[in-house]
């Protein structure tokens, strides 16, 4: 993982907790943010780098589980692992089941959030770079005209050239170029490529 493209975001109303993990995150040779608030988090224009965040639970006007309801519904993929001083089961339940990656009871020993930090950015790098080729497969459907879009459908279901033809009243020979364009377009080499690509997008062919 390169380090130099990687940053952790610390959340926590505490400042001394916020020096002191800024302190413990940059010994390992990462870059660290830090926020007094979640609203302050959730004002800042973030970089486009592999990222995990450090929350803290309990803070004042927007909690930690409040800022992570608010990143799910903005589709945020950073990884977020917890940290309290008073969590209950409850709560770390339900921070848990809404995708956080720990949760961590203060006080905790410091390579344990090492380890949380490290899992994290490694979870994060693998969801970034799947989300990086999801949209480079949509930007590629994108290029197909709206005749080579409707032939994707039901080439990437099976359905047999000749019937494909029948059903758009075109020539077999046109239906091949179609395909040539699509598979070109789409920079695949096979049908099983196409459809593994068209899976990835979410463009499911209709059922026979």
């Amino acid at each position: 993982m390169d380090l130099n493209d990687t940053l952790v975001f610390i959340v926590d109303d505490n400042p001394l907790v916020r020096d002191s993990l800024k302190q413990l995150v940059k010994s390992i040779g990462l870059e660290a943010c830090t926020f007094s608030s979640a609203q302050e988090f959730l004002d800042t224009n973030l970089p486009d780098k592999t990222c995990c965040l450090v929350l803290d639970v309990r803070m004042p006007k927007l909690s930690g589980l409040e800022l992570q309801e608010k990143l799910q519904n903005k589709g945020s993929l950073i990884p977020i692992i917890f940290m309290s001083g008073h969590g209950t089961v409850p709560i770390s339940v339900r921070a848990m089941k809404a995708g956080a990656i720990d949760f961590l009871q203060k006080p905790f020993e410091d390579q344990v959030l090492i380890d949380a930090i490290h899992h994290a950015l490694r979870q994060n790098k693998k969801t970034r770079h799947a989300q990086l080729e999801v949209n480079k497969i949509k930007k590629n459907i994108q290029s197909l005209t709206q005749r080579e879009y409707e032939v994707l459908i039901p080439v990437v279901s099976g359905t047999l050239n000749k019937e494909i033809a029948y059903h758009f009243n075109m020539s077999e020979s046109t239906v091949k170029t179609h395909r040539s364009h699509i598979m070109k377009k789409m920079a695949v080499n096979s049908l099983a490529e196409l459809v593994r690509a068209t899976e990835k997008a979410k463009i499911f062919p209709q059922q026979k």
